[in-house]
């Protein structure tokens, strides 16, 4: 790659974050701290993301030695040699019509279908009443965090870096903390109904066998 430097842009990087994080926002709708919790730690991966995108190129930076000996012919201080898992792989066409790029919309834009849709089942629920076993609760238990991990897994895919990448576990780990947290709480409000929704409806990893669940 032959691009001049695109790095320092730090209002760019500061609008994306800002876009993303609203958009994100209009999906979720925090409301409680739990909620605030998850959202922030989203929010700050995101922050970290676009800095590195066109902020400051740390991750570019600190292996930069290993990737132009690996790499000789990259100008990895451009803005496409950002997308690295399209340079290592040879991708010579724009880096924005790779099969990583493309991967990280479908990823991204799954995960935030599915954070807006599990919202709308689980306000209905809870005006309600009612246990959520409707939507994508009915593949998933908790939909709004697989949501979650879908698009931090988009964007690592699109443009990793060595602090998302350092991020990214640590927030799977508290995304399966917080949503093990609420299942002690909806056991203790909906008890058995909860232990048979539970039976047959997987936490993390979606049905794709929907199965009709009894919760009355």
């Amino acid at each position: 790659m032959t691009d001049a430097p695109a790095y320092g842009l730090w209002f760019f990087a500061l609008l994306n974050a800002a876009i993303f994080i609203m958009f994100a926002f209009s999906f979720f709708k925090p409301q409680t701290s739990r909620d605030w919790r998850s959202f922030g730690a989203f929010s700050a991966f995101l922050v970290a993301l676009f800095s590195e995108m066109y902020g400051f190129p740390l991750t570019i930076y600190l292996m930069s030695g290993w990737l132009q000996t690996r790499f000789p012919g990259v100008d990895w201080f451009s803005h496409d040699a950002g997308h690295l898992p399209e340079m290592i792989f040879g991708w010579e066409a724009n880096p924005h019509f790779g099969p990583f790029h493309i991967l990280s919309f479908i990823l991204i834009g799954v995960g935030f279908w599915m954070i807006s849709t599990a919202w709308q089942v689980l306000y209905g629920a809870q005006r309600g009443g009612t246990l959520a076993t409707s939507g994508p609760y009915a593949r998933v238990r908790h939909p709004q965090y697989v949501g979650f991990i879908l698009v931090l897994t988009g964007f690592l895919v699109q443009w990793p870096t060595l602090l998302t990448l350092a991020m990214y576990p640590a927030l799977i780990w508290m995304y399966v903390r917080l949503a093990r947290s609420e299942e002690r709480e909806t056991k203790a409000t909906f008890g058995a109904q909860f232990d048979l929704y539970a039976n047959h409806v997987p936490a993390f990893v979606p049905t794709l066998k929907r199965t009709p669940v009894a919760t009355q």
